[in-house]
């Protein structure tokens, strides 16, 4: 063997020179790579700082325009002072507002107007708009609708925009369709501010203003001025100084989801991809993927916004100082840690003599061990017969074992029952399991346990019910095997037991999901007809009636949209407690779908069931429930199904109950009926008539007639009522009462009064070109009508279309149109009313009116219902209602006309009371097309009023 060099390296002196600088470099680059994430961590922060002021600052114009909108939206006039003390504050507070506008929609109609109103603001304002060029502005050509600058402030440096007509401007009119069909404020595109004397990039953010109906009345608009938006942000939440705007980070603001040069809005350096890694080449290979870069996307005003954070390059040795001194720590201990190892290696030849001395004791020791182990296989072998009682229980899977004597009585419980079961062993030991658990005596599986034990033979998966030391029920299931000795004789029973209770939970709670309504609790359908099934079954075991009642809210649908579905819930489970706790324990209350309802109420000897029951249940529904910070009162109508009784099998039950139901919501609601045969006819005749009805309109099967309309001083026909009627081709002419209602909740009356509304204006106006005289048609209008949103640009397109002279057409109107809510009401018929149509109020009298809110409405004609003309010369009350009614429509310089005038002595009452004009069978019936031209051309006529000394004289159809 060859002498090694003095000062040659051992081997384990090169590996841990080698290992040591590789676990350096190792330790270098983790404690590198904690450093990098410790400067992205803090780089994302500060990049969220400056995202969430540019998101707060954006958001901070939004609101400053919300609360001006609410100005306008509050439907209330705004005076000009008022805007412009109002907004002098938010200027002054947000110096980068440009200006705050109101536009103002105005039809083409009444142009000359408002700029006779805009010039007393501002002399010689017009209407005027962008030159298509964009060489300036003109004036504004004709258009059918306007959107025009109504308010703006500051009025200096922006008074060209006074009366600036914007329904040509592209951009703004998008972002305004945005808004209104999102519900909030939205933002336009950039543009440059030309009135600043260093151009800047600007954008409008704009709000609608609707009314009650959801009718546009106009925006209000604030003209932001972009880079000052962005820089008051960033400096009041302290992000913009001198540091951050030169050296250390860099902030860009694009208007768009790119980062175009065109909708760069503002930056204080450049956060290009260029900026991506700003270190040094060691920085680059230590962390390649390492950015100081971020770009974030914020949705704010309907608008996208890109806002870019970019760092600094920084010297590697300040962000590196641990990682850098950590590397030539190591080194150094490297080294020492080598020449230790070198001078160790000596020493380790020395031990190696030793270790052969003992190598030789260790094989000494070996062969005693082989000795040890095959005693301990020995030992084995003894303890098989032991191990043999016990293989049984080995095999199965059990929580615990028990024994029993040849009396089947407990000699031994092990495994930990006392604390699996909650049961003390003591309280087993020498009773038989039937004395342990009594209820086994009674259960059908629990005599059959005991026949099988005495009978000697094996059982499994017995399971029983008992009660723990706690007072809880626990479920158990036990196996168990006789045991017999060496001549055959039972020496008593062995097997295993476990604790099922959680399964058994488990179970009841699936049971219970099934059959119960997961929001209430209470049963839902499934359990439902297993209940009514047994209350049918103790109906007719003992002979007493059971009740089915079908409750149904009648608000639910207002609850639900005003309040969101999670107020509806609070609703539903409100109720379900209260039907629950007005009942008895015995009857059965039900969820069966949405906002219905079901009780089964059986009769007993000592409580007959009596309507007060029906009533006592609304009584507790019709409580007030608090739903958040608002009080309801929400009502129900009940349906209510007697079994037995006649025309009710047992499985219609809730069927007619249902029937009932609908008949109760007929009649108004907020109360309850029985079902009776007549009933099930009615609402057969409705889906019936209710299928039909769909497809009438496209079956052309309407027809209008029209009555005739009288003057009562001239005898002169002035105009005739529209009057619709179904020629059905199996049910032959239906008369409006039996299709006008389920044309209303079906919502088909808005389509049908469409067709009735075109049909007359078109009838009138072909009668006119005949040379017939120049009448007015009268159209009565359903209230889904009068609260459509296309009320009006409808009227306006069948006066267009049918070149019908807007004084020829009157609306009739019944007062519950608008008496539940006055204000809208008012501006919609103002609405109707600058059309140019004639306006009257039907059936006048019979509703709940307000005199008050008569002065305000534009109406020209009150028609008195025939109800009040059928006894006016027979019963004092009718007639002084009537010659109130001609007295206060003069007093307020409205006609007058009667409806169903049918005698001589009605006409010469209203005659001689001063009433207009009169329609009814005295005169004329309702006539078709045809019949109603040839009484034009014969030009019938009532004879002219006469003084009262003379006899009139009527010529009656």
């Amino acid at each position: 063997m060859s002498r090694r060099l003095p000062l040659s390296l051992t081997l384990a002196a090169a590996l841990t020179l080698g290992g040591g600088l590789a676990a350096s470099g190792a330790l270098f680059l983790g404690v590198s790579h904690l450093e990098y994430d410790n400067m992205a961590l803090s780089f994302g922060q500060r990049s969220d700082e400056r995202v969430a002021a540019v998101r707060q600052g954006i958001e901070q114009a939004v609101e400053v325009l919300t609360v001006t909108n609410q100005l306008f939206a509050r439907g209330e006039p705004v005076s000009r002072d008022g805007f412009r003390d109002f907004t002098a504050a938010l200027l002054q507070r947000h110096r980068y507002i440009q200006a705050f506008c109101f536009h103002r929609s105005v039809a083409g109609n009444a142009r000359v107007a408002v700029e006779a109103e805009l010039s007393r603001i501002r002399p010689g304002t017009v209407f005027t708009e962008l030159r298509p060029d964009g060489a300036g502005l003109a004036v504004a050509p004709q258009r059918a609708r306007y959107h025009v600058v109504d308010y703006i402030e500051p009025m200096a440096g922006n008074e060209r925009a006074f009366g600036l007509n914007i329904t040509e401007n592209v951009e703004v009119m998008s972002a305004l369709e945005v808004a209104r069909g999102e519900g909030r404020v939205a933002a336009t595109s950039l543009f440059q501010l030309a009135q600043d004397a260093r151009p800047q990039p600007a954008f409008e953010l704009i709000m609608p203003v609707l009314d009650r109906h959801g009718m546009l009345l106009g925006d209000t608009a604030v003209v932001i001025r972009g880079p000052e938006l962005v820089r008051a942000a960033l400096d009041n939440a302290g992000l913009l100084d001198a540091r951050d705007a030169s050296r250390d980070i860099a902030v860009s603001v694009y208007a768009g989801e790119t980062a175009e040069r065109g909708a760069l809005l503002f930056s204080t350096g450049d956060t290009g991809p260029a900026a991506a890694n700003p270190g040094g080449w060691l920085d680059r290979l230590l962390a390649p993927a390492h950015s100081s870069r971020s770009a974030d996307i914020l949705r704010v005003a309907g608008k996208t916004w890109r806002v870019e954070v970019a760092g600094a390059a920084r010297p590697f040795l300040a962000d590196h100082m641990a990682s850098t001194s950590l590397l030539i720590g190591g080194i150094l201990m490297t080294l020492l840690g080598a020449a230790f190892v070198q001078a160790s290696g000596q020493r380790a030849r020395k031990v190696q003599q030793l270790v052969r001395q003992r190598t030789a004791d260790l094989r000494r020791t070996n062969r005693r061990l082989v000795e040890d182990v095959a005693a301990r296989e020995r030992a084995e072998r003894a303890l098989q017969q032991s191990e043999q009682r016990f293989r049984q229980l080995v095999s199965m899977s059990s929580d615990w074992y028990w024994e029993q004597d040849r009396e089947l009585r407990f000699t031994m419980v092990t495994g930990g029952f006392t604390e699996k079961a909650g049961i003390a062993v003591e309280g087993l030991i020498g009773k038989t399991r039937w004395e342990f658990v009594p209820s086994l005596l009674d259960s059908d599986s629990g005599r059959a346990h005991i026949a099988q034990v005495r009978a000697q033979e094996p059982f499994a998966n017995l399971e029983y019910r008992t009660v723990d030391e706690h007072g809880d029920t626990r479920w158990f299931c036990v196996n168990g095997q006789p045991v017999f000795d060496d001549a055959g004789q039972l020496t008593g029973y062995r097997g295993t037991g476990s604790d099922i209770t959680e399964r058994k939970l488990t179970e009841q709670r699936v049971h219970h999901v099934a059959q119960h309504d997961a929001l209430t609790g209470l049963p839902n359908r499934s359990l439902l007809q297993d209940r009514l099934s047994q209350a049918i079954a103790y109906a007719n075991r003992n002979g007493r009636p059971i009740w089915v009642m079908l409750i149904d809210l009648d608000r639910f649908k207002f609850v639900n949209d005003s309040m969101g579905h999670k107020a509806g819930d609070v609703l539903l489970m409100t109720v379900a407690a209260r039907l629950s706790s007005s009942l008895r324990d015995t009857d059965t209350v039900a969820r069966l779908s949405g906002d219905e309802f079901v009780v089964i109420l059986s009769e007993h000897h000592d409580e007959p069931l009596t309507g007060d029951i029906v009533q006592r249940v609304m009584d507790s529904v019709a409580q007030p429930v608090m739903l958040g910070t608002k009080e309801f009162f929400v009502t129900c109508s009940i349906g209510v199904a007697v079994y037995p009784s006649e025309g009710t099998p047992a499985d219609s039950l809730i069927e007619h109950a249902d029937i009932a139901m609908y008949s109760a919501k007929k009649m108004g609601r907020n109360n309850f009926q029985f079902y009776t045969p007549a009933m099930n006819e009615e609402s057969l005749e409705r889906v019936r008539i209710e299928g039909a009805l769909r497809n009438a309109l496209e079956r052309n099967e309407f027809v209008l007639h029209y009555q005739p309309q009288v003057d009562l001083k001239t005898g002169q026909i002035v105009g005739m009522e529209a009057l619709i009627r179904w020629k059905h081709p199996e049910l032959g002419m239906v008369p409006p009462n039996r299709f006008i209602g389920i044309a209303e909740e079906t919502g088909l009356i808005v389509q049908i009064g469409a067709w009735v509304l075109r049909t007359a204006c078109a009838q009138n106006k072909a009668w006119q070109d005949a040379g017939l005289g120049r009448l007015r048609v009268a159209v009565n209008l359903s209230a889904r009508q009068f609260g459509a949103a296309d009320l009006i640009t409808g009227l306006e397109a069948v006066l267009v279309d049918t070149a019908l002279d807007p004084e020829c057409l009157e609306i009739e109107l019944t007062e519950s149109l608008f008496m539940s809510d006055v204000t809208p009401a008012v501006e919609l018929l103002h609405r109707m009313k600058s059309l140019g149509v004639n306006l009257s109020i039907d059936d006048f009298g019979t509703g709940f009116s307000s005199l008050s809110y008569l002065s305000r409405f534009p109406i020209d004609v009150l028609k008195i219902d025939r109800s009040f003309v059928a006894d006016i010369t027979h019963d004092a009350n009718d007639a002084a209602i009537v010659t109130s009614i001609i007295a206060l429509a003069h007093n307020l310089k409205l006609a007058v006309i009667a409806e169903g005038v049918e005698t001589l002595e009605q006409l010469d009452y209203l005659r001689s009371h001063g009433c207009d004009e009169m329609q009814g069978y005295y005169f004329s019936k309702p006539l078709a097309p045809d019949d109603f031209e040839a009484l034009l051309r014969q030009r019938r006529a009532l004879p002219p009023a006469i003084p009262e000394t003379a006899e009139a004289v009527a010529l009656p159809v």
